[in-house]
């Protein structure tokens, strides 16, 4: 199966937690905030929504850094994917 995003929609797929620190103090797994960082998966073709004109301005295979509480999970095959607007993306990693 595959998730195809509609609209201005985006799926991430979120980059693994950090199990250290840089100082190299290791994280249990509570403690461990869920990164704000992914990988684009799939993206929705754009056009008009909710009466504008909406560019995508992500592509597959970027990394991007997202909104705290953006979008919805969803899960597919055993793995969890991140559903997101594309206004929720702040920023492309270069």
């Amino acid at each position: 199966m595959k998730l195809v995003p509609l609209g201005d929609r985006v799926v991430l797929k979120q980059v693994a937690a950090e199990e250290t620190t840089k100082s190299g103090i290791v994280l249990p797994g509570q403690t461990k905030e869920k990164p704000q960082q992914a990988e684009v998966v799939a993206v929705g073709p754009g056009g008009m929504v909710d009466g504008k004109e909406v560019t995508m301005l992500v592509s597959v295979g970027d990394t991007v850094i997202y909104s705290k509480y953006a979008g919805t999970e969803v899960e597919l095959d055993g793995e969890e994917y991140l559903v997101v607007k594309q206004n929720d993306i702040l920023a492309i990693v270069k």
